[in-house]
């Protein structure tokens, strides 16, 4: 049985069918936050040049709090009776962000490439946001928004560090 097919009896009063369903939502993004952890501490462990020390220490806050976020989702999953799969294999499957850089070395092109990785989660969240209200599930509605303004926080403070004066 899978994450997709599988939620537990709850007495929680949201019908089967929309737990279902969105537990399928947080499991996407589950998926992008664990990708998002993983970038982010490549981002922490290879970024070089002239501001490594504060990009360093900026990438290792970021991974912090995502993984709070990350924690967030996955406890939604299953308080709503879903499996969270946070395996490996499941999240090289479902990540919707672009693949990391590999050969980023510099801070800039560690920046851009978080950058672009914190916009397409927060997309993501926020055609959630919706789709969990659209099936009456609004306190998965209501998670999407929490985890969505702190993305779009953390991309603030990351494209502040790219504006050439």
């Amino acid at each position: 049985m899978t994450q997709e097919t599988y939620i537990f009896a709850s007495h929680l009063d949201l019908a089967q069918h929309i737990r279902k369903e969105s537990a399928g939502l947080l499991q996407a993004r589950l998926s992008d936050s664990l990708d998002l952890e993983a970038q982010l501490k490549q981002a922490h462990w290879n970024v070089k040049g002239r501001d490594f020390f504060q990009l360093h220490e900026l990438f290792d806050k970021l991974h912090g709090e995502i993984e709070d976020l990350t924690d967030t989702l996955a406890e939604r999953i299953t308080t709503i009776g879903g499996i969270a799969d946070g395996r490996v294999q499941t999240t090289s499957a479902k990540t919707t962000l672009y693949e990391y850089p590999l050969q980023a070395k510099g801070g800039a092109a560690h920046l851009k490439a978080v950058a672009a990785a914190l916009a397409e989660f927060g997309k993501h969240l926020r055609a959630d946001i919706d789709k969990a209200a659209a099936i009456g599930d609004a306190d998965t509605a209501d998670v999407f928004t929490e985890v969505s303004r702190a993305v779009d926080k953390q991309l603030w403070f990351v494209e502040a560090h790219l504006v050439e004066e």
